[in-house]
Parts: C-alpha cells; sequence; structure tokens
C-alpha cells in the first residue's frame, strides 16, 4: 500500500510547492521537481537518482506510467496524491499525473569530462529566459554535439521551465555552468576553437572550417557577447541578414551555426 496525501495543505507538499518555485532552495537542498512520464523517463535515463514519485491516481491511467514504476527501484517512495495536490504541484495544464523528485547533479565545468577528441560545444552567456535555454538544450540534442556549457547563469539548470521546454533533454545533454574566465580558461587548456556570434569584426560563418575541436559562442539578442568573451574568440562569425533587422533569437542562431559546423564534420 502506498502512502497517500490528499490535502494541498499538507507541509510535504507546501515544501514541494516551495521546491518548484524557488531556485535558492533547490540550490541548498540538491534537489528538484520532474513532472511528465517522458521527462522522468529521460531523467533515469541520464543517470539522475529519483527520490520520490508522486501519481495522482484520478489522473494517471497511462499503461506507461505503470510500466515506468514497476521497473523504477524499489527503493523509491511511491505517494498516491488527490488531483487538488497534483494542480498544486504542477506547472502544466495537461500533464499525466506523474510528478518525481530527484537529486540535482553538480554541474560546475570542473566535472566536466569530455568524452571526444575533436569535440564541438555550444556555450551561450548569460542567457535569462527559461524558453531559450529548453530551446539550445534541444538544438544540442538533435545535432548530437558534445556539450553544452552555460556562462555566468541567470537561473539554475532545474529551473521548472527549462525542463519542460527543453522536454526532457535537460536530462540526457552534456552539461557545465561556470563564470565566463573559468570557461574561456577551460576552452584554452583544451585548445578548443572559439568562435563567438558576433556583429563587430566578423566573418561569415560557413567560411569557418569547424571539424577541429570547435566551441560556438552565443549571447543574448539584446546585448550580444560581452568583451571579455570578444577579446578571447579565434575568430567572429555573423549569419549574415538579408532583411530589416540584424538579429534572430538565439536557439535559431545557435542552430544555424551548429548545424553547419555538423555538415562540414560529415563531408
Amino acid at each position: 500500500m502506498h502512502k497517500q496525501i490528499t490535502s494541498p495543505q499538507n507541509l510535504y507538499i507546501k515544501e514541494l510547492v516551495q521546491l518548484k518555485e524557488k531556485s535558492r532552495l533547490r540550490k541548498k537542498t540538491h534537489t528538484f521537481l520532474i513532472e511528465g512520464l517522458r521527462e522522468i523517463s529521460l531523467a533515469i535515463r541520464g543517470d539522475f537518482q529519483i527520490k520520490t514519485i508522486l501519481i495522482a491516481s484520478s489522473v494517471f491511467t497511462n499503461k506507461e506510467i505503470k510500466n515506468l514504476l514497476n521497473t523504477i527501484n524499489s527503493a523509491i517512495e511511491i505517494i498516491e496524491i488527490s488531483k487538488e495536490v497534483y494542480k498544486k504541484l504542477a506547472t502544466r495544464d495537461s500533464t499525466e499525473g506523474i510528478i518525481a523528485v530527484a537529486k540535482s547533479k553538480d554541474l560546475s565545468i570542473s566535472n566536466i569530462q569530455l568524452k571526444s577528441k575533436n569535440p564541438l560545444i555550444l556555450i551561450a552567456e548569460a542567457p535569462e529566459k527559461p524558453g531559450n535555454i529548453g530551446a539550445l538544450l534541444r538544438t544540442a540534442d538533435a545535432a548530437g554535439i558534445d556539450a553544452v556549457f552555460i556562462a555566468n547563469p541567470k537561473t539554475d539548470m532545474y529551473n521548472p521551465n527549462i525542463i519542460r521546454s527543453s522536454v526532457g533533454c535537460v536530462f540526457t545533454t552534456t552539461i557545465a555552468t561556470g563564470t565566463t574566465s573559468e570557461i574561456i580558461t577551460f576552452l584554452k587548456e583544451k585548445s578548443i576553437n572559439i568562435y563567438g556570434a558576433a556583429l563587430t569584426a566578423s566573418v561569415a560563418y560557413q567560411t569557418i572550417n569547424y571539424t577541429h575541436p570547435s566551441a560556438i559562442v552565443v549571447g543574448t539578442e539584446a546585448t550580444g557577447l560581452s568583451e571579455e568573451w570578444l577579446h578571447n574568440t579565434t575568430k567572429n562569425v555573423i549569419i549574415p541578414m538579408r532583411g530589416a533587422i540584424d538579429s534572430m533569437n538565439v536557439s535559431v542562431s545557435a542552430a544555424i551555426l551548429i548545424f553547419e559546423a555538423i555538415r562540414q564534420r560529415n563531408l
């Protein structure tokens, strides 16, 4: 018989709501929430430790969820929750009635071990919108690149909106966070070329040879890359624009640059 919680006023549920909403608490407790079957399955595939699974029996009829529960470690606590409690914890209107409490990983750049001798890395400096970070992670997953580094992050990577917008790619992508200085030092120590997307002192992106160890760096649409990046790039690259504006969404720009690098590497 699983434990049951029916009241949204339950102390443990209140703590989980705080975990959902507060980055500071996620960092302090090294735990976070995962909502949805696909996301939980990808977290398990990515070797994340699941501590507790909460299921809303009134919502949860999906066979796959039952299959998942049959395959998970029996040491994981399973709690049956009411629809009211589920609504309090969920961030989406329509999900499958399953939420997990998971242990976060230390994403410090010092922990990164690149498996490839010829890596291709995407770096985003100070991205603010979780939706953009999620889209960058999906692009990285689609291209099968080696890692994504977030320089000077504005939020933690276990923000529910990043998990949702990345469709779980946050769990299966090699990710590191650090200051711009830490990441530049890491790249230089590994002799990885740095190509910064910038409007000044740039060459057309397709003229660069990305078949050697390469990092593609993108900044925010509002301010672009910081001077520290611009002073340390191997070369700055630009995507020629044919219309009236001079910038695109950061995830679109990143996709164009990454898939050009992948095209060259596959020739």
